[in-house]
C-alpha cells in the first residue's frame, strides 16, 4: 500500500495581505517547514501544490526532491485543484492513496495518516476526512487516487467544496476531539491567527 502526501498552498492568502502562507514565519520556522516535518515521516513521498516559484519554496524548508506542483486549469479554485494535482501526481508514480494537509495548520496531527487510514477502512468508504472540534476538516484528508477522474468530472460540472464531495461519498471521520494542546487544525489565516499559533507555542 503506497500513500504519498501533498501539501496545499495554492491560496491567496488575501486576510494576510496578500503573502503567500508557505513563506510566512511561525516560532523560527516556515509554515511549510512545519507542516512538512510533520506530514513527510508518514508519507512515502511528499509534494507541495503551490502556484509561487520553486526557488522560493527551497529556501523555506522545501526538503530535496519535493516537486511543486502547480494547480491545473483553471486555477482559482482553491483546494480543489491542489488535490487534483497531487492525485494526478500520486497515479503517475503509482501510488494508491494521498494524504492531503493544508499549509496553513501548524500544529497538525504526527498521526494523521494512520487515523486516517483507520477511519476509511473501518468505515469502508476508501476516503477520510479528520475532524476536530465538532467540524470536519476537508484538506485534511486521505484519497484514493482511483477517485480523481470523478472528482476532476465534479470540479468540471461546478463543484467548488471539498466538503461537498465528500459528504457525498460519505467521507468516514476520524476524530481528533481529545488530542491535547491546540486545535491539531488550526488554520493560520489572519494575523491575529499567527498571533494565537504563536502563543500556543509557548
Amino acid at each position: 500500500m503506497r500513500i504519498f502526501g501533498t501539501i496545499l498552498a495554492g491560496g491567496q492568502g488575501r486576510r494576510l495581505g496578500g503573502r503567500d502562507k508557505a513563506l510566512i514565519g511561525l516560532g523560527g520556522q516556515t509554515l511549510l517547514a512545519r507542516v512538512a516535518e510533520r506530514l513527510e515521516p508518514q508519507v512515502e513521498r511528499l509534494a507541495l501544490s503551490a502556484n509561487g516559484p520553486a526557488g522560493a519554496y527551497a529556501t523555506a524548508g522545501l526538503g530535496p526532491g519535493v516537486p511543486v506542483l502547480p494547480d491545473p486549469p483553471p486555477g482559482d479554485l482553491g483546494p480543489l485543484l491542489g488535490v487534483l494535482a497531487g492525485l494526478d501526481w500520486a497515479a503517475a508514480h503509482g501510488a494508491d492513496w494521498l494524504v492531503t494537509a493544508a499549509i496553513d495548520t501548524p500544529f497538525l496531527p504526527c498521526d494523521l495518516v494512520p487515523r486516517l487510514l483507520l477511519a476509511a477502512e473501518t468505515a469502508g468508504t476508501g476516503l477520510a476526512m479528520a475532524a476536530s472540534g465538532g467540524r470536519r476538516h476537508p484538506t485534511a484528508a486521505l484519497w484514493p487516487v482511483g477517485l480523481r477522474g470523478e472528482l476532476a468530472a465534479e470540479v468540471a460540472g461546478g463543484l467548488r467544496k471539498l466538503g461537498v464531495f465528500g459528504a457525498a461519498r460519505g467521507a468516514a471521520l476520524a476524530d481528533f476531539a481529545t488530542v491535547p494542546g491546540p486545535d491539531p487544525f488550526f488554520n493560520v489565516n489572519t494575523p491575529e491567527d499567527l498571533a494565537a499559533a504563536e502563543a500556543a507555542l509557548g
